[in-house]
C-alpha cells in the first residue's frame, strides 16, 4: 500500500476476474526473453503474457529502464548500437514516491534480477530521471517511447534529459506500433550528436561540424548533424583550451563520443607551462663531447652522433642492428615506445605526469605508475607498483591492494562480525538483510526503534499490561528477562558489551525503565527491567480548590470596585452639569401665558336684576 492492495486475494489476482483467465500478481519488473533473432519465439512469449493490475495509475517504468540498462548479461546486449522500445499508456513513478510506501533506501543503480524478477522493488525507491538518463548514456542506449496520446506530454519532457530519445504516439489498439518504431529509428539514425564527459576546471571546449551540406556550424549547432543517411560523411572538430597554467600540472582527461554509439575517444589534458629555454643554447658544449649543443638541459646532437652526451657515432653501427638490440622481439616497438635506442641500448623516458614516475627495464617495458588505483591512490597507498603490478604490503591483497586481510574493519560496536547481519568481503560488510546498511550493518532507517519494539513484551511480561497471558507467552516467551528493583540497579556494561537504555510509558502513564543488549543479530540475549515505575504525582485537590475559589472571590471584588468607580465618576459628572445649567437660568416675573388660576368666578344674571 498505497500502490497495490495487500489483501491476500488481491495479491494473487488483483483484477478479481477468472474468465477468460486470472490476472497475474502485481510486479515491478519481469524479464521474459533475452534479445534473440527468433521472431516466432518472441511472438509466442508475448502472447502468453497475462495482464496485471494495481491501485494507482503511474507505473514502475523507471525501475524497468534501470534494470534493462544495467542487467547487460540477462538482456543480451552486445557492443553495437543499442535500441530500447518502451511502450505504455501510463505515467511513471520517480525518486521520492517510494516514501508513501515506507521505502527510504535510494535506488543503487545495480542489477537485481533473480529468476528473471526484479527483487528490490519493495526495498529500493524508484530511480530519479537523471539517474536513469545517466545509466542510458553510460550504456549507449537509444530510447523510443511508444505511448498513448494522453501521456505523451510526460515523455516529451524526458527528451531534454535522455540521450538520443524519440517519442511517438501509439494508437489505442497499438496497430501502428511497427510503423512507429520504424519512423522513430529513422529519426534517431538521421542525427549524430556529439557529447563529452565533465570538463575539468580550467578548460574550455568548443565543437564545430561540417555536415553533408558542407556548411560550417559552431556553438551548440556544432555538436550535431541532422538529416543524414547511411553513407554520408560528416566531420566534427573539437577544440579544448586551457585558460591558464593555474589548472595545475597534474594529468586530467575528457571522454568525447557520439550519443548512442559505443565508440569514444579519451583525450589526455596536460597544459604546457614551462618557460622557454632555447635562448640559453650552448653550441658545441663540452658536456656533449663538443658534438652537440646543450639546450634546455639536454644534448641536441649533430647529424651522425647520438646518445645522451652524443657519445655514439651512428656511422659505426648499422641502424637496423642498433634498433634490433632495443626490441624484445620482431613485433615489438623500439624500447617499448617509452625510450630512445642509443648505441644499441634503451634510454628510457621520464614520465610527463610526475617526476616520481619513470620507465625502466632493458627495453623500458616496466613502469612504476600504471597500476590499479584505489580511492585515488596508486595501489591504494598500501603497496608498491612494480612493472604494472601492485606488490601489496603483508596485511593487504587485491589488484589495487584494496582488500585488508584482517576483519577488524567489519567488527561492530557489539563485537560481532558485521553485527551478525552479513559477511565481510574485502574489508567491507555485505549485509544479508537489505533493510540494514552502513559499514557494519548497524543502520536500519526503516526499522522500528529498539525500545518501542520491546515495549509491549516488557509490559505484558513484567507488569501484566496490554496483551493477554497466552498471546504474551507465545510472542514474548523467548525473551530473557531479569527483574530488578529500582532504575538505578540497571547495569551499565556487561562483559564489555554495550547496553541500550530505554524509557517507555505504560498504559497507566508511568515511565518504565529497562536495558536491552542484542547478540547474534536479532536474538535478544539480556533484558533487565526495573519494577519500580516512575509515575507522575497526582494533583493537589485542596490547593487547586483554594486557588480557584480565591480567584473567583478576587475577581468579583475587582469587578465590584470597577463598577463603583465608574458609577461615582458618572454621578459627579451629572451633578456638575446640573450646577452649570442652574447658573445659566434667568427668571421672569411677568405672568405666564399658559398659567391658569385655580379660582373660577361665575356671575348670576338674575341676582343683579333683583
Amino acid at each position: 500500500m498505497p500502490y497495490i492492495s495487500t489483501a491476500e486475494s488481491m495479491l494473487l489476482n488483483p483484477c478479481k476476474r477468472q474468465q477468460p483467465q486470472a490476472c497475474a500478481p502485481a510486479f515491478s519488473f519481469r524479464h521474459v526473453l533475452s534479445l534473440t533473432q527468433n521472431g516466432s519465439l518472441f511472438s509466442e512469449l508475448v502472447g502468453r503474457q497475462q495482464i496485471s493490475g494495481n491501485l494507482d495509475s503511474p507505473e514502475g517504468g523507471l525501475d524497468a529502464l534501470m534494470q534493462v540498462a544495467t542487467c547487460e548479461d540477462a538482456i543480451g546486449w552486445r557492443n553495437v548500437t543499442r535500441l530500447l522500445v518502451f511502450s505504455t499508456d501510463a505515467g511513471f513513478h520517480f525518486a521520492g514516491d517510494g516514501k508513501l510506501g515506507g521505502i527510504v533506501l535510494p535506488n543503487d543503480g545495480k542489477c537485481h534480477l533473480e529468476n528473471n524478477m526484479y527483487t528490490m522493488g519493495i526495498h529500493h525507491d524508484y530511480p530519479s530521471i537523471a539517474h536513469v538518463a545517466q545509466k542510458l548514456r553510460q550504456k549507449n542506449i537509444q530510447t523510443i517511447f511508444a505511448v498513448t496520446e494522453d501521456v505523451q506530454h510526460l515523455y516529451e519532457s524526458l527528451k531534454e534529459m535522455f540521450p538520443k530519445c524519440a517519442v511517438g504516439t501509439l494508437s489505442n489498439n497499438s496497430h501502428n506500433i511497427l510503423q512507429l518504431i520504424v519512423d522513430a529509428y529513422k529519426a534517431l539514425t538521421s542525427e549524430v550528436i556529439m557529447d563529452h564527459s565533465t570538463l575539468p576546471e580550467g578548460y574550455q571546449i568548443e565543437f564545430s561540424s561540417s555536415c553533408k551540406d558542407h556548411v560550417l556550424r559552431t556553438g551548440e549547432n556544432g555538436k550535431r548533424c541532422s538529416n543524414i543517411s547511411i553513407g554520408d560523411e560528416v566531420t566534427f572538430q573539437v577544440s579544448i583550451t586551457a585558460t591558464g597554467c593555474e589548472v595545475g600540472s597534474g594529468e586530467s582527461h575528457i571522454i568525447i563520443k557520439p550519443q548512442g554509439f559505443s565508440e569514444k575517444v579519451k583525450v589526455i589534458l596536460q597544459p604546457v607551462c614551462q618557460c622557454h629555454c632555447s635562448q640559453h643554447r650552448v653550441a658545441d658544449s663540452p658536456s656533449c663531447n663538443s658534438k652537440g649543443a646543450l639546450e634546455c638541459g639536454a644534448c641536441r646532437c649533430k647529424v651522425g652522433h647520438a646518445g645522451t652526451f652524443c657519445e655514439c657515432d651512428e656511422s659505426m653501427l648499422d641502424q637496423e642492428d642498433m634498433s634490433g638490440l632495443c626490441r624484445r622481439d620482431n613485433t615489438s616497438e623500439v624500447c617499448s615506445a617509452h625510450g630512445d635506442c642509443v648505441c644499441g641500448e634503451c634510454v628510457c623516458h621520464k614520465s610527463r605526469r610526475s617526476p616520481d614516475h619513470a620507465y625502466y627495464g632493458k627495453y623500458c617495458e616496466c613502469d612504476n605508475f600504471r597500476c590499479d588505483q584505489f580511492q585515488g591512490l596508486l595501489c591504494g597507498g598500501r603497496g608498491k607498483c612494480e612493472c604494472g603490478v601492485c606488490q601489496c604490503f603483508p596485511e593487504f591483497t587485491g589488484s589495487a591492494c584494496e582488500c585488508p586481510l584482517g576483519l577488524q574493519s567489519c567488527m561492530s560496536r557489539s563485537g560481532l562480525l558485521c553485527n551478525g547481519r552479513g559477511h565481510c568481503v574485502c574489508g567491507t560488510c555485505v549485509c544479508t538483510d537489505s533493510r540494514f546498511q552502513g559499514p557494519t550493518c548497524e543502520i536500519c532507517p526503516s526499522c522500528p526503534d529498539i525500545c518501542s519494539a520491546y515495549r509491549d513484551c516488557i509490559l505484558c511480561r513484567a507488569f501484566r499490561q496490554g496483551r493477554g497471558e497466552e498471546e504474551c507467552e507465545r510472542d514474548c516467551g523467548h525473551l530473557n528477562l531479569t527483574l530488578l528493583g529500582e532504575p538505578s540497579h540497571l547495569p551499565q556494561e556487561r562483559n564489555g558489551h554495550i547496553f541500550h537504555r530505554c524509557k517507555e510509558k505504560d498504559t497507566d502513564g508511568c515511565w518504565v525503565h529497562f536495558v536491552h543488549q542484542a547478540e547474534h543479530g536479532d536474538q535478544s540475549a539480556y533484558i533487565f527491567v526495573a519494577l519500580e515505575r516512575e509515575c507522575p504525582a497526582g494533583p493537589d485537590v485542596v490547593l487547586i480548590t483554594a486557588l480557584v475559589s480565591g480567584s473567583i472571590v478576587l475577581l468579583g471584588l475587582v469587578l465590584l470596585l470597577v463598577w463603583k468607580l465608574f458609577t461615582t465618576i458618572h454621578d459627579r459628572r451629572e451633578f456638575a452639569r446640573f450646577q452649570r445649567e442652574l447658573d445659566k437660568a434667568k427668571w421672569d416675573m411677568d405672568d405666564n401665558p399658559i398659567y391658569k388660576s385655580a379660582i373660577t368666578t361665575v356671575l348670576n344674571p338674575k341676582f343683579k336684576a333683583q
